[in-house]
């Protein structure tokens, strides 16, 4: 009987700390969930459009600088994107993104040629799958800096789309 009791205080002991690890994890995974909703929002101008919406393919996650990511996303004909990119101060303000044909692996758009301009709008002539890739750069934060540079830190990509506005006559 002594033994069926230790072994079922040893299950239960297991258990729990199997259930506190996976729960520590899962809060560390979602540390980041919602930044880009928080973070990545543009300021509204008072004569600005606001008919851009929320694309459900907008991500965050938790990086370090020397970090590279891709995410693949599908993009409609007939629609406006903008793509905005945020992260904490710890990650400097140098990130990299590239943004690449799925299909044919051709580079459709790099922000190091547009002065590392963290907020990108393009229209799409067809539906197709692209790559978005992210790169944080190593040395991105000043020496001041709290933070260590190989200390994580959260960044958000924002993808917004609108329906693209007709342009030139009606059809009558």
């Amino acid at each position: 009987m002594k033994k069926v009791n230790l072994f079922a205080l040893i299950t239960l002991f297991s258990a729990s700390m199997l259930f506190a690890q996976k729960r520590e994890l899962k809060s560390q995974a979602s540390v980041c969930g919602q930044f880009h909703k928080k973070y990545c929002k543009l300021e509204k101008e008072k004569d600005e459009d606001e008919s851009w919406q929320y694309n459900s393919q907008s991500r965050s996650g938790l990086f370090s600088q020397g970090m590279n990511s891709k995410i693949r996303c599908v993009i409609y004909k007939g629609m406006d994107y903008r793509l905005t990119l945020c992260a904490e101060t710890a990650l400097g303000d140098k990130l990299n993104f590239k943004i690449y044909d799925a299909k044919t692996s051709e580079l459709l758009f790099d922000n190091a040629s547009a002065e590392n301009a963290q907020m990108f709008e393009f229209q799409s002539s067809s539906t197709r799958p692209i790559i978005i890739e992210v790169f944080v750069p190593e040395g991105a934060t000043e020496a001041g800096n709290a933070l260590k540079a190989k200390d994580a830190a959260c960044l958000g990509l924002l993808i917004e789309h609108k329906k693209t506005d007709t342009q030139g006559f009606s059809k009558y």
